[in-house]
């Protein structure tokens, strides 16, 4: 039950900060200033982080217009919510958290 506690800190966290940066690079394009790169944008997408970030380009409107946003955010969300309800339910005894 421990690990289950550590994966949904672990989660909470990124999904935070994939939101967050959603809304720094929001507040920084409308200031002509420096930006976070996309890469580092689809980085916390793909290390469990694309829930916040789907949810601050809805919430901010930032990144919408571009394809390989919002198509590949949620993919990479599809994904990720595939992969956790195999381990979660329906892996081998020996992969199983719960």
């Amino acid at each position: 039950m421990i690990v289950l506690s550590y994966i949904a800190v672990y989660l909470a966290v990124i999904n935070l900060a994939g939101f967050v940066s959603m809304a720094l690079d929001k507040k920084k394009a409308r200031r002509n200033k420096w930006r976070i790169p996309e890469a580092t944008l689809f980085l916390f997408a793909i290390f469990g982080g694309s829930a916040g970030c789907l949810l601050g380009m809805r919430v901010f409107h930032h990144k919408t217009q571009k394809p390989k946003f919002y198509i590949g955010i949620p993919i990479i969300l599809g994904v990720q919510v595939t992969l956790l309800l195999y381990f979660l339910f329906l892996a081998p005894l020996n992969f199983r958290i719960l």
